[in-house]
């Protein structure tokens, strides 16, 4: 495996697949990357050179892409200042609500979790009846 930027890339797949196993790099992205390193997309990342993957990382690096722990916590670091600052957004996060104004009644069991069932659970000390 191709090790790129601190990340194992697959040296069988094709340059343009592979790229996005970085993350923050999407295959948009990837595109992109590639068409300003000239490098064609079709080579597989296992035939390229140490001069093009040098070349990948440049770019990488001099177009402030910001990828993996960076993003991370960037991400993170947004998320906690909308639950510091009370906003709706920040309040869904924080009790585990979709933030993006979907409903809530019915479905969004992805984000809220499995179903809970609300009933009448027997009392196991409870004296058994004679039928």
């Amino acid at each position: 495996m191709a090790r790129l930027l601190g990340i194992e890339i697959p040296n069988e797949k094709r340059i343009e697949a592979s790229l996005p196993y970085i993350y923050g790099i999407g295959h948009s992205m990837a595109k992109k990357i590639l068409a300003q390193a000239s490098i064609d997309p079709g080579i597989r990342t296992g035939e390229l050179s140490d001069e093009q993957l040098s070349k990948i990382i440049q770019i990488v690096n001099t177009n402030g892409i910001v990828i993996e722990g960076d993003l991370r916590r960037e991400l993170q670091a947004n998320m906690k200042r909308l639950q510091q600052i009370n906003c709706y957004r920040g309040v869904c996060h924080r009790r585990g609500i979709p933030v993006r104004g979907q409903r809530t009644k019915t479905n969004a069991r992805t984000r809220k979790g499995g179903r809970r069932t609300v009933g009448v659970e027997r009392n196991p000390n409870a004296k058994k009846s004679k039928v």
